[in-house]
Order: C-alpha cells, then sequence, then structure tokens
C-alpha cells in the first residue's frame, strides 16, 4: 500500500510540473531556514555542556540595591567572595575568580624578542581549571598556576608568541613591567564554551589577592557545588555570609547563583561581563519565530496551490471512492504525495544549508561549521522538522480533498469544487505577515539611521584613543604627547582614565549624608584638554586645571547637567560646591557640562564627571586630529609612540568606531530582519504567481469570449488583477497595527528612539502592492495575450 501511495504521489507530481516546482521551491526556501536556524539553536544552546561539572556549576551575580546602580545585575563579583564562600560555605567544592588583565584593557606582551597586543589576558584561580575541566598539552593543570608569576598559554597563543619553540620554561613580560613563567599550554577553549581565554595567568601575582576587598565588583566569579547540593539554599548562606563579612550599611548588593547553563543566553543586560561570547535568548526567540513564519507561509503556499488544483483532482477523488477507497486510505495517498514532495524540499533545503553557512555566520554573528550538521541531534532534529512540516503542509489538502463526495463530484453540473474562502484567508495571512516584516526592516533601518546621525552632545568623530598602559612613568607619558603635539595633522590632546563608549570607574553620588544610597555616576581622571578633545559644551564655570601642584589634595571635579539635576542645583548655583562622591572631602566642582550620551542609545544619559584625581591613572591619550588624511596621521601617531616606547606594541581605538560597535547587535538584527523579510516575500510570491495562474488557466474561455467582445488587454489583465489587490489590500490592514503594537515593543528598548510615522506604513503598503502586482500580472497579462481561438476551440 505504501509503496503504492509513493507511486501515484511521484506521478501526480511529475503530471503537474509548474505547480510541483513552486511547491518545491517554497518548501525548500523554508525547510533550509528552519534547518539553519535549528542549527544555530542547538549550537546556543550546547553552550558549556561539555564540561562534566556543568550541572553543578554556578557563576555568582551582584544584585545592586536601592538607587545607587539603577537595580543593575552585575556578572562580577568582589575578589573577597571567592575565598569566603569556599571557606565558609560547605555546599561549595570549588571557588575561582576571573579578572581580566586592567579590567577589560589590552595587554602588552613581550615573548621572545617580539611585542604583541593581546585582549584575552586573564588572571585566575588554580581551581578554575577543577571547575571547568580543560585539556593540557603540557604541564599540570593542578599545579599549573598555583605560584604567583605563572601563566599557561592556549595552544593558539603559544604558536602565536613562541611558534615552533617549546614556550614551558619561557618567560613573557606583561606591560613591561610584570614577568611571567609558563608552565602549561592548552587546548584552545571550544566555540561554545563561555570561557574564552588565551592567556591564564595565576591570581595570586596580583594585589587584589593579598587584599580582597567587599567593594570592588570586578571579579567573575564561579563555584562548583557538591552533589545534591542545593541552590536555594546555598544563596540563603550566602546572604549569611554577606552579613558576617559587610556591615547592612555597606551592602549595597545581595549575592545570587547563575547556573552555568543560563550563563550564556541569559546574561545579555548585564553589566561587567568579560566573555567575548554572549547569546542571547531573546535573539533565539526571535530567529525561531521568523524561521517558522517562513515555513509556515511555505506550508500555506502548499496548502493554497493543492486546494486550487482541486478541480483537477475531484475526478480522480470520485472514481476512487467509487471503486472503494475510503477516506482514510485518500489521507495517506495525500500525505505520502505531500512527504515525498517535503523530502525532496528537505534534500535542497540541507544542500543550500551547508552552501550558505559562511554568509549565514558572517549575518549572524555565528559560529557554526559543517560538522556540526553530522552531529545525531541535529539529523534526529531535521527529521522532525521534515515529519512536522509535511502534517502542517499536507494537513488540509489532505482532509479536505479526501473528503469530497463521489455523487456530487461526478455530476457534470457540481464538479467545480472549490473553497475559495479558504484560499484567500490563506493568501491574506502570507501577505499580513509579509507587510509587518516590510514594516518592521523599515522602522529597524530607521532607527540605525537615527542613531547613527544622532547628535551625541560631544564630537567623536576624527578622535582616537591611543593606549599608553606600557609606558609606565610620568615623564614619557608627557614625552609622547608633546611629540605628538608637534604633528601638523593633530588638533587637540589630552590624557584620560577613558572615553565615551568604555566603562570607567562606577561611583555613588551623594546629595548629602541623609542620603545613603546616592545615585551611580561615572568617573573619568582626565587632564585640561579632554573637554577640548570631545568638544564638549561648557554650561558653566571652568574645565580642569592645566597643572596640579604636588602635594595638592584638592580634586577639582566636572560634572554633567545630569549629575547637577540630582544635586537639586543650576550650573551656575554648583560652581564651587563641595560634591560627596566616593574621591575625598575636597572634591569641588569647577565646571558643568551639558549632557552627552557616554553610553548606548539603549540606555538614558546617567551622572558623569572629569577629575583629576591622583588615585587613579590615565592610560589614553585622545587625540583630535584633522580628517584630511586618517592613514597617513596614524602612521605619524605610531612613528611618535615608537620613538618614546620603541618595546611595545601600538594600539588605538577610533572614538566613531568604537561607539558603532555597540550597536553591532542591532545591525545583525537588522541584516536578518531584512533576509527574512526578502525570502518570506519571494516565497509568498510564488504562492500568489500560482493562484494567479490557476486562475487565468479556469477562466480561459471567459477571457476568450471578452476578446472576442472587444475587451482590451488592459482591461482583461486589470479584471484579473483587481481579486487580488483586494486581498493584498485587506492584508495591509490586517498588518499595520499588528507591525504597530510588535516594532514599538522594540523601540522600547531604546532610551532615545524615532517615532514610528505613517510614511513607514505608505511605504510597505506600496511595496506590497507593487509586488503582488508584478506577480499577478505577469500572468493576467499572458493570459489576455492569448490567442481566444485557441481557448475556445479547446473548449
Amino acid at each position: 500500500m505504501f509503496k503504492n501511495h509513493i507511486k501515484i504521489a511521484w506521478r501526480s507530481l511529475k503530471m503537474d510540473k509548474m505547480f510541483s516546482a513552486l511547491n518545491v521551491l517554497g518548501l525548500s526556501i523554508g525547510l533550509t531556514i528552519a534547518i539553519l536556524l535549528f542549527a544555530f539553536i542547538t549550537f546556543e544552546k550546547s553552550y558549556n555542556t561539555q564540561y562534566k561539572n556543568y550541572a553543578d556549576t554556578y557563576r555568582v551575580l551582584v544584585n545592586t540595591t536601592g538607587d545607587a546602580f539603577d537595580k543593575e545585575i552585575m556578572a562580577t563579583a568582589p575578589a573577597a567572595v571567592a575565598p569566603a564562600l569556599k571557606e565558609e560555605l560547605p555546599a561549595v567544592k570549588y571557588a575561582a575568580r576571573m579578572l581580566q588583565h586592567s579590567f577589560g584593557e589590552t595587554a602588552f606582551i613581550k615573548a621572545n624578542n617580539n611585542n604583541f597586543l593581546e585582549k584575552r589576558l586573564f588572571w585566575c584561580d588554580q581551581e578554575l581549571f577543577s571547575i571547568f575541566d580543560t585539556k593540557f598539552i603540557k604541564g599540570d593543570p593542578a599545579s599549573a598556576i598555583t605560584r604567583p608569576n605563572t601563566v599557561v598559554l592556549s595552544k593558539s597563543a603559544a604558536q602565536k608568541y613562541f611558534g615552533t619553540i617549546d614556550p614551558m620554561g619561557k618567560t613573557i613580560k606583561v606591560d613591561d613591567k610584570t614577568e611571567l613563567e609558563v608552565t602549561g599550554v592548552f587546548e584552545d577553549f571550544a566555540k561554545n564554551s563561555t570561557i574564552d581565554c588565551n592567556l591564564i595567568a595565576s591570581f595570586s601575582t596580583t594585589y587584589f589577592f593579598k587584599e580582597p576587598s567587599w567593594s570592588n565588583s570586578s571579579f567573575e566569579t564561579y563555584v562548583q557545588l557538591k552533589d545534591n547540593a542545593s541552590k536555594v539554599a546555598s544563596e540563603n548562606q550566602i546572604q549569611q555570609i554577606l552579613d558576617k563579612n559587610v556591615d547592612k550599611q555597606g551592602q549595597w548588593y545581595t549575592l545570587s547563583l547563575q547556573p552555568l547553563s543560563e550563563v550564556h543566553l541569559y546574561s545579555k543586560d548585564y553589566t561587567s561581563t568579560y566573555t567575548s561570547r554572549i547569546g542571547s535568548i531573546s535573539e533565539i526567540k526571535n530567529l525561531s519565530f521568523l524561521a517558522l513564519l517562513i515555513l509556515l507561509i511555505a506550508c500555506v503556499n502548499y496548502m493554497n496551490l493543492m486546494t486550487a488544483r482541486s478541480q483537477k483532482r475531484a475526478k480522480d477523488v470520485g472514481i476512487n471512492k467509487t471503486l472503494g477507497a475510503s477516506s482514510k486510505s485518500l489521507v495517506g495517498r495525500f500525505y505520502a504525495e505531500t512527504g515525498l514532495l517535503t523530502l525532496i524540499a528537505l534534500c535542497i533545503g540541507v544542500v543550500l544549508s551547508i552552501a550558505i553557512i559562511p554568509i549565514f555566520n558572517t549575518i549572524t554573528g555565528a559560529s557554526l561549521d559543517y560538522k556540526f550538521l553530522m552531529a545525531p541531534s541535529f539529523i534526529i532534529g531535521v527529521c522532525i522538522v521534515w515529519l512536522v512540516t509535511t502534517l502542517v503542509a499536507g494537513s488540509y489538502p489532505a482532509f479536505y480533498l479526501s473528503g469530497f463526495s463521489p455523487s456530487a463530484i461526478l455530476k457534470p453540473a457540481n464538479r467545480t469544487v472549490s473553497n475559495a474562502v479558504i484560499r484567500k484567508a490563506l493568501v491574506v495571512f502570507q501577505f499580513t505577515a509579509s507587510v509587518v516584516l516590510i514594516v518592521g526592516v523599515l522602522v529597524v533601518y530607521q532607527q540605525l539611521e537615527f542613531m547613527k546621525n544622532k547628535d551625541l552632545g560631544y564630537k567623536p568623530q576624527n578622535v582616537v584613543a591611543v593606549s599608553t598602559a606600557a609606558i609606565k612613568t610620568y615623564n614619557k607619558k608627557q614625552a609622547l604627547a608633546n611629540e605628538v603635539k608637534k604633528l601638523s595633522s593633530v588638533i587637540e590632546v589630552g590624557a584620560a582614565q577613558g572615553f565615551p563608549g568604555m566603562d570607567v570607574s562606577g561611583r555613588s553620588l551623594h546629595k548629602n549624608d541623609q542620603d545613603e544610597n546616592g545615585k551611580s555616576i561615572q568617573t573619568n581622571v582626565a587632564d585640561a584638554s579632554v573637554l577640548d578633545v570631545l568638544q564638549l559644551k561648557l554650561l558653566a564655570g571652568k574645565t580642569l586645571p592645566s597643572v596640579k601642584q604636588d602635594g595638592d589634595t584638592l580634586v577639582d571635579v566636572v560634572l554633567n547637567k545630569k549629575a547637577i539635576t540630582y544635586l537639586g542645583l543650576t550650573p551656575e548655583e554648583a560652581i564651587g560646591k563641595k560634591v560627596d562622591m566616593q574621591l575625598g572631602d575636597d572634591a569641588t566642582i569647577i565646571g558643568v557640562v551639558d549632557d552627552f550620551n557616554f553610553e548606548s542609545l539603549h540606555k538614558p544619559i546617567g551622572a558623569y564627571a572629569f577629575h583629576n584625581s591622583r588615585f587613579e591613572g590615565k592610560p589614553y591619550l585622545l587625540v583630535r586630529f584633522n580628517s584630511a588624511s586618517v592613514t597617513s596621521t596614524m602612521q605619524q601617531l605610531e612613528g611618535a609612540y615608537a620613538k618614546v616606547s620603541p618595546d611595545s606594541s601600538f594600539d588605538y581605538t577610533f572614538l566613531d568606531k568604537n561607539m558603532e560597535q555597540l550597536y553591532e547587535q542591532d545591525r545583525k538584527t537588522a541584516k536578518v530582519g531584512l533576509l527574512f523579510c526578502l525570502l518570506a516575500i519571494f516565497v509568498a510570491c510564488l504562492g500568489l504567481f500560482g493562484l494567479a495562474a490557476f486562475t487565468a488557466e479556469q477562466r480561459k474561455k471567459e477571457i476568450g469570449v471578452r476578446k472576442v467582445l472587444g475587451a482590451s488587454v488592459l482591461g482583461i489583465t486589470k479584471m484579473l488583477s483587481a481579486d487580488f489587490l483586494k486581498l493584498i489590500v485587506v492584508s495591509i490592514i490586517v498588518a499595520f497595527p499588528v507591525a504597530y503594537f510588535i516594532m514599538q515593543k522594540w523601540l522600547e528598548t531604546f532610551a532615545f528612539r524615532v517615532s514610528i510615522g505613517w510614511l513607514v506604513f505608505f511605504v510597505a503598503g506600496m511595496c506590497a502592492v507593487i509586488i503582488a502586482l508584478i506577480t499577478v500580472s505577469f500572468q493576467a497579462i499572458k493570459a489576455a495575450a492569448a490567442n481566444p481561438v485557441k481557448s475556445l476551440k479547446a473548449e
């Protein structure tokens, strides 16, 4: 029976090649997207599952309290947390801290008489290798970084720094200051590992090992609980440990445990995370929804085209039923046809998926490879996708066609069996989804353009930040500044702790002694020229002084307007006032600048301060230059740097490019949205094309009669197109409120955003109408231009 069904199905597909081709093409596109997205989702969910302690491993989170930090969740904890949990919490088996070099700054490495830049150097506890079982090629993971001044290298880092030379026992120098002995080489961490270090140095080398604090929350902390230990019970005990070590008045945070299974996908909104591999569960959900939508549109195409052909299939069904075929048997037959067609589409989809993996990786930033497509879980998943697609796509045609009554079918008067209402509803659904996607893409690109052109309150264009972390003496840094100032293309030079778009120091701003919580404020050590380099607008007072005398304990502070507003002062009133922001008792406001966006436009403008305290360094030289010749300017800057510091590498960041990186995920969303939108429209148009062809064929005699009676090609084209255009208009009416609701929700993730205007809907509606017209008109004109004699003769 099954073999017979397959033969009949194959014969049916061959009989109507155009409709079969349209169905295969539509389903192939839908299945290709589904396969890629299934692979991507499976890969994202596989993060950290390779570690044998996966189920018992947790990351310690800091949950800020009060108004000081605006209810943030931080992925880093104070340095004192790990040793305290290991010592005082019986459920903890291992605990380890990770500190990215200089809180996320680039490390300057000297190895084998060569200079390198390294962004993935971490200072870690030895127990990290017990929590995350790491394969060592050389050295012993149980003791590799127990001693101070030791480091282990990834396999790729060892090749980068030492080539074919055995690195064991060799020394590398960090920032022209700290010498580290290489005591091990480990296999590179897998692409689906949250831990992504290139170099892991002993935490005992750092100052924070000797003086662990409960206040500086800068250390990513992982713990492994003992077997059968309770997460909830452990968190309750952690609070008791916190109460024991930190006075209630000084507790600006609570601690919680995040399962390792949630670290990758559920940490997008957490601050201070060090990993460069951050996923997003919302992205997974959005991509899944879009993939399912396109697959559903392809399934709807199949349903539509199959039911449109019902007139041709009706006689066949009637004869089979008259000869004794049951409805159950016919359902099986139609499902066999659907399954065969879907299987062909699936094979094409798999081939296409393999071919476009590199493009998919580029667009989404994923790390899929071909080996992943051979995983048993993926193969089983693809089979499930095929089965579900077959069941969904074949459901309506199978039960609809098998339900025909033979007596009604075989009567010539009733031979035209149609379900026009259902077909129209399916077309409306397809184009509603397409119009929603068009509106979505237009809004996303409108928001990206808004962010690109928005006045940030400062001028990041033509400003480069040169890292001076490897230059240790003040005199050398000053010599570099003087060399840079001599360059003809340089306009202004200033030294600072950081720049807009990067984290600097987080502190609390207090109105008075009664203001216990205060407000979070970013503080940036800077010299007098930085405000001019950034071209900030000074509202009152003056900039920081050019010279600060030795022994001068006064801290000069320039606040932004947001901070002044929190203090309840006007810019003029604030000048000369003392300010409590954890910079000592002598911090005084000397200037006020207008608000500027120092973070992503997803966030509202917060409080910000420039100051000249001596407690923190200024590892960046900010240079504003003439844009006439960027390449020449950078060559001159590198020459000046090499003259002052020949033993370290030249590292720099363009401020405007750095700001653009903050919206990398949004740009990916736009690209993926555009791709999905185009595919959805294409698949919907395939169905519309098929229905137009069917309609033209069905009304062939009518068209012939009209032409004989004098109807023009244009008139017949209008007649055939009108019914479809009515459906598109209905789709547009349904789609607009849905699109507005969805995109308004997306825009709410931005503190600064565009308004969705009527022009977006007008453009989306016109696109849908024009696309539909082009699709339908091809078949309409073809039918209208046909020789009426042939169509009437055929009848």
